[in-house]
């Protein structure tokens, strides 16, 4: 693929993934309301494994063609970019509030998650035992969520209450659409954001291949930072709308299904030694960030505050800082 027709690809790209966001947030958000289900559980299930999607899909095909390397920098470099640049760039948008059961539930999940990855990378290989290994993880995650959902029939609290079928909040929620309608957009929504997704990263891949950039770093930023390219687009849309719980659930849940779905791909299709830089160098920023981001939510919580701008500089500027040091280091 040449330079010009990369090009095109990526502005198509990001049309197709600004206008599929709204849609996708839209059925995601009245599909909850009409079915009675938290926003934040929407947010930590269907729309974190939509918006995850790419990452599974490009980690597969990566595998498949003999990259494992490439797979590993997606899913390590989706969940910086994720905390970096798609919460960093949202809360200079908009401050969010803090849903208190995201700090007693998900984010400790999150946390133990990442931590538990360690023990996955410790001994420098990615085998069939790691995937098993995650994808056990993946299952007890789910197990919890759906839990919480039978729970939240016999008691809600303010952060994640039970959805009033009546009530309409802002545009945000169609207010005469349909279930069956609903998910149908949902499922539109999804599909375009994966499709623009991928176009928008195959043009920007050819880019970086045109300038020898290794597998390892073209994975932790140009791919990593297309794949999340959904979750940007989704929580703008959603912040700007003031569904903040869609916004923490979407981030907080596309980084546990980066760990727990993601890595387990080339587990299985192309178990590889790992290069030591990736536990050194960028599981520990994964690591650095994740728990910047923790600090954050847990002090603005403890006082009542939202998370804003000064902690979006932070964590963007803990980004810029990486990916610099990639830059220079090739």
């Amino acid at each position: 693929m040449n330079i010009y027709l990369a090009a095109v690809y990526i502005v198509f790209g990001f049309a197709g993934l600004i206008w599929s966001a709204d849609r996708f947030v839209l059925g995601a958000s009245t599909t909850a309301r009409n079915l009675g289900v938290s926003p934040l559980v929407i947010g930590l299930t269907i729309v974190a494994f939509g918006t995850s999607a790419p990452e599974i899909f490009t980690s597969a095909t990566a595998s498949i063609q003999g990259s494992p390397s490439f797979a590993i920098g997606n899913a390590l470099g989706s969940n910086i970019a994720n905390l970096g640049i798609v919460l960093a760039i949202t809360l200079l948008i908009q401050p969010i509030d803090i849903p208190r059961s995201l700090l007693r539930k998900e984010l400790p999940a999150l946390l133990l998650v990442s931590a538990l990855c360690f023990i996955v990378f410790a001994d420098q290989t990615l085998n069939y035992f790691d995937g098993l290994l995650l994808l056990f993880l993946m299952a007890v995650f789910t197990w919890r969520v759906l839990k919480s959902l039978r729970l939240m029939d016999d008691k809600a609290d303010n952060d994640e209450r039970i959805i009033d079928p009546n009530e309409v909040t802002d545009d945000f929620i169609a207010e005469d659409m349909s279930t069956a309608k609903a998910f149908g957009l949902l499922v539109f929504g999804l599909v375009l954001l994966i499709i623009s997704a991928n176009i928008l990263v195959e043009g920007a891949r050819s880019v970086a291949l045109s300038l020898g950039v290794s597998e390892l770093v073209i994975g932790l930023t140009v791919m990593a930072v297309g794949t999340s390219l959904p979750e940007l687009a989704t929580s703008i849309t959603s912040a700007f709308k003031g569904h903040y719980d869609l916004v923490l659930g979407n981030i907080i849940g596309s980084n546990i299904m980066n760990i727990l779905l993601v890595l387990p791909v080339p587990a299985f299709l192309a178990p590889y030694v790992i290069e030591p830089e990736v536990l050194t160098r960028d599981y520990a920023m994964m690591m650095i960030i994740t728990l910047g981001c923790a600090y954050f939510l847990y002090m603005r919580s403890r006082k009542n505050q939202q998370i804003g701008r000064p902690a979006g500089v932070v964590l963007l500027g803990m980004y810029i800082a990486y990916t610099a040091s990639l830059i220079i280091s090739q």
